[in-house]
């Protein structure tokens, strides 16, 4: 079997996601936040299967999101035609917010729970359907209960509430490594950060002492080389080695010039600067943000202020500038952005 597994961007929703990589071997991970996220997730998704072999087992896990009906409406037709043409999928939605009413009304597979967060009611689902945990019950049990705790707000369990409050935190402060260029990554790294905050739980003061090594734990995961640095350090050089693998792919060209595009990076001064000097054939480095928000940099051989002003009335420095792109549209497909890019250095290029 192979499980296609979505879930929401914050403590719930990669805590479900921490429960299926303990059962489920052969697995794709995404990550949504509501709106047009989880549209265009879903339909990604929805592709990837529609590759797969039609003898193969499909489990399409869906947690932490609440589907609107129409996006229930629409996606119960999809599974329907492929499972029409030859597919074995099975579909499931583990739910725990209210506004998913009519779609738990409607659609046998849309399980909701409004008592439960939806990590707990994942784990109950997976102990009934799948076998559960075994010995690694022993830390995910009481993991779990925190989240539940802290996620719908029981304030009586003070153990798991604070504990709960400390990696509710944690896990909405993981910008070390970017979601969308390196999504598996970024989550990898948020379910060791779960995993190793599972160790704290048998301690006294098991949330202060956490809170206290959230740090260092972050720098144990992007520790690459056993030399101890600042977090900052760390997380630039772990970024260089990453982009390192894509770069091929995140190449873009102005005149004779050689860049690297980012999206949704942010606070690019300390990686750019690393690349740059790490990859001495690439001239400039632009990070594109969701709303259009861009920042150039460049080690000496080309003026990213002329850049940024031609480009879309912004400026700044010769090796540091910024500008905003007003035509720019939204999306959670970097290629995309990509072209978008191309073509705008493509006509100032030409002027």
């Amino acid at each position: 079997m192979k499980l296609f597994h979505i879930s929401h961007t914050d403590l719930d929703g990669y805590s479900c996601q921490l429960l299926t990589k303990e059962l489920f071997n052969n697995a794709i991970y995404f990550n949504a936040n509501y709106g047009l996220e989880v549209k265009l997730t879903i339909k990604k998704v929805l592709e990837l299967i529609n590759e797969e072999n039609k003898q193969e087992d499909i489990f399409l896990l869906i947690t932490d999101l609440n589907l609107t009906y129409q996006e229930s409406k629409d996606l119960n037709k999809s599974i329907d035609n492929l499972n029409k043409n030859g597919y074995k999928i099975k579909l499931q939605v583990l739910d725990h917010h209210a506004s998913g009413q009519k779609s738990a009304d409607t659609f046998t597979w849309y399980y909701l729970d409004t008592t439960r967060c939806a990590a707990k009611i994942t784990y109950d689902y997976l102990n009934k359907n799948y076998g559960g945990f075994s010995s690694n019950d022993e830390w995910i049990n009481p993991l779990i209960a925190c989240v539940n705790a802290i996620d719908i707000w029981l304030d009586d369990e003070t153990f798991n509430f604070e504990f709960g409050k400390v990696l509710l935190t944690m896990i909405s402060k993981v910008r070390e490594i970017n979601n969308v260029l390196f999504a598996d990554l970024n989550r990898d790294f948020r379910l060791y950060l779960l995993k190793q905050s599972a160790k704290y739980l048998d301690k006294k003061d098991a949330n202060i002492k956490l809170d206290d090594d959230i740090h260092k734990l972050k720098k144990q995961f992007l520790n690459t080389n056993g030399v101890d640095n600042t977090l900052d350090n760390l997380s630039a050089s772990f970024l260089v080695h990453s982009l390192d693998n894509i770069k091929d792919d995140l190449t873009v060209y102005y005149k004779e010039h050689k860049g690297l595009l980012t999206y949704t990076l942010g606070s690019i001064s300390i990686p750019a600067n690393a690349f740059l000097k790490a990859n001495p054939d690439f001239d400039f480095f632009i990070d594109i943000s969701k709303k259009g928000n861009a920042s150039f940099r460049a080690d000496g051989k080309v003026d990213v202020s002329y850049m940024a002003e031609k480009l879309a009335n912004g400026g700044g420095h010769v090796n540091a500038s910024g500008a905003k792109f007003e035509d720019f549209k939204e999306t959670i497909d970097y290629f995309q952005v990509k072209n978008y890019m191309q073509e705008k250095l493509k006509g100032l290029a030409n002027l």
